[in-house]
């Protein structure tokens, strides 16, 4: 599969976005001895060197999460490379209790006092409202900080699993049953958006918003997006080949789910 195969068309804000990064990066790798390499290790496992080559020349629109690293790297505030993800993060930590005496670092990281009691064996991991469609799609217009979810910091760091790149949302649908049930809690690792065979992806479709289905890898060129529900009538497979996977862009692997059996 090509590289750049799960980007969507970038609006005017994203573009310019990547022009700021790609500018900032060209004036400071001198200086601070700053490669693509080490920006993708940066960015966590699974990110290589294309993708930052992508998201520099807007060919992959910037996330909260990659503005947030590439600002540190670059030693600039996140509003130096893209003024909109920088009201984001700003509204985001605003709407976390506590703010002001134990102000988050990067704009992401939630206070560990929150709902934590201040419990050193567990980290928190910042709960959305956005829902990843295990059907037709969900349009997430406007997503919020719903709170804080609390996991043992052991787990996190046994599974290579670092807060920074983590988000909770929850499922919709009916189509991965018995995998996944609707209403199910879904732990994101944005960090992982290369595709593998046979893992869960939150995905986002041009045509039906955000998804969640396993990827599969398909025995011609291409990929397989496929429900694991065994009602393949009413949810059946969908082969993306050639230029059909440049609609759907990763946002996140699905580590963990957490339901009712």
């Amino acid at each position: 599969m090509k590289k750049d195969s799960r980007r969507l068309p970038l609006s005017e804000w994203q573009l310019q976005d990547s022009a700021r990064l790609k500018s900032l990066f060209q004036a400071k790798r001198g200086e601070l001895k700053l490669t693509q390499e080490k920006l993708a290790a940066d960015l966590g496992d699974g990110v290589t060197q294309g993708a930052v080559s992508h998201f520099m020349n807007g060919r992959t629109a910037l996330s909260v999460n990659a503005a947030v690293v590439f600002a540190r790297a670059l030693g600039v505030p996140v509003s130096e490379i893209s003024p909109t993800l920088a009201a984001q993060i700003e509204k985001m930590s605003e709407a976390l209790p506590g703010k002001g005496s134990q102000q988050a670092t990067d704009g992401r990281t939630p206070p560990r006092s929150f709902d934590l009691n201040d419990e050193p064996g567990y980290t928190g991991v910042l709960q959305l409202t956005a829902r990843g469609s295990t059907g037709d799609g969900d349009d997430n217009p406007h997503v919020e900080i719903r709170g804080v979810m609390a996991f043992k910091s052991a787990w996190l760091r046994a599974n290579n699993l670092n807060q920074k790149h983590l988000d909770v949302i929850y499922a919709s649908g009916n189509s991965m049953e018995p995998t996944i049930n609707d209403g199910d809690v879904l732990l994101v690792d944005e960090s992982k958006i290369e595709p593998k065979d046979g893992q869960i992806f939150a995905m986002q479709s041009e045509s039906k918003g955000t998804i969640v289905k396993r990827l599969v890898k398909s025995d011609f060129e291409g990929w397989i997006i496929r429900s694991d529900n065994p009602d393949k009538a009413r949810y059946g497979d969908e082969t993306l080949r050639d230029g059909e996977i440049n609609e759907v862009r990763i946002i996140g692997r699905v580590v963990w789910r957490g339901g009712m059996l």
